[in-house]
């Protein structure tokens, strides 16, 4: 790991104060269970560490400007126990409930998971995000089982992002702040697939700070489902958070998101318009997630992701209905 000066600051502006121009001048540093990684195998070396955990106005959990506001700074820990996350937004706790090491739920945090860098393998081992060698990407002909299914490339990572899938689905909002002010982003719109390894894949400059999400009260039924190698602690292979409104007993409006099979948040709306009008039911489920998967293009070694996407959506259709798969 690079020598680096350390900061801590306890106010939003002492923070802004401390980052530069360039992710090489700083980085941020929020629950670093991420950043720690990158920072040992050289992939970020930035001359600046700045703490923000112990910025008060990243924290908290309430209801607020018609919806749900979670501080960036709020831990998985957190999220898991909150009464209002549990009860209102099931697929945020169901995210959130995926990450089975308590370490990390005690450390990781909602805006740490949001800008989590990818965890594909040759990016981790300084090909980039792109996965470039001699002009050409590795991926398509290499090891590829857990890469993406959606995206036709250049790039072919998955996005880390555990909370992303459910807080798209739920049309929730970024906030993120700099000297220049505050931008509100929606949280489709945060994720970013890159064209080049110079651009990052999250809506994010060095010099801002994710700083709190909003989620509105739009969608009563919602909920995630994951599927995972095994219990404890892995990355998932394929994920679907999905929001519904019903009126009169049938799909007045839906959402699906799928996660880990493409390099941002997958959105699914061939699958959520064949839902309008539908009773939520087995028969409706299994039709969304033949839908959601209609256009996939899995690589040599990752077909199976299909099967496995199509399945997370009927079964998190099936959990918001309340009815088992």
């Amino acid at each position: 790991m690079q020598a680096f000066e350390y900061a801590s600051p306890t106010t939003l502006a002492e923070a802004f104060a401390l980052l530069g121009s360039s992710a090489d001048d700083a980085q941020i540093l929020a629950g670093g269970t991420d950043q720690i990684s990158l920072m040992k195998d050289y992939i970020h070396t930035p001359k600046r560490v700045v703490n923000i955990k112990s910025i008060r106005e990243l924290g908290g959990i309430a209801h607020a400007r018609g919806g749900l506001r979670i501080g960036a700074a709020v831990t998985f820990d957190e999220l898991m126990n909150s009464t209002l996350v549990r009860s209102e937004y099931p697929s945020i706790h169901a995210a959130a409930a995926g990450v089975t090491s308590p370490q990390i739920r005690n450390m990781g945090t909602v805006g740490g998971d949001l800008c989590q860098r990818p965890r594909c393998w040759y990016f981790r081992n300084g090909y980039g995000l792109l996965a470039m060698k001699d002009g050409k990407s590795l991926v398509p002909e290499g090891e590829n089982k857990y890469h993406a299914i959606f995206g036709s490339g250049p790039a072919y990572f998955v996005s880390a992002s555990s909370l992303g899938p459910a807080l798209i689905a739920l049309n929730a909002d970024v906030f993120i702040h700099s000297v220049r002010g505050t931008r509100r982003v929606p949280a489709e719109k945060f994720f970013v697939i890159p064209k080049d390894d110079q651009t990052r894949e999250i809506d994010l400059k060095p010099d801002e700070i994710l700083t709190e999400i909003l989620i509105p009260g739009t969608f009563a039924k919602n909920a995630t489902y994951e599927v995972r190698q095994k219990e404890a602690l892995d990355w998932p292979l394929a994920t679907a958070s999905v929001a519904v409104r019903l009126e009169a007993g049938k799909v007045h409006q839906a959402r699906i998101v799928l996660g880990h099979v493409a390099p941002v948040p997958w959105i699914a709306d061939d699958a959520a318009k064949s839902l309008v009008g539908q009773p939520l039911n087995a028969e409706s489920a299994e039709k969304a997630g033949a839908a959601a998967v209609a256009g996939a293009q899995p690589l040599s070694q990752n077909g199976y992701k299909v099967q496995l996407a199509k399945v997370a959506v009927k079964r998190a259709l099936l959990a918001a209905a309340g009815r088992e798969a």
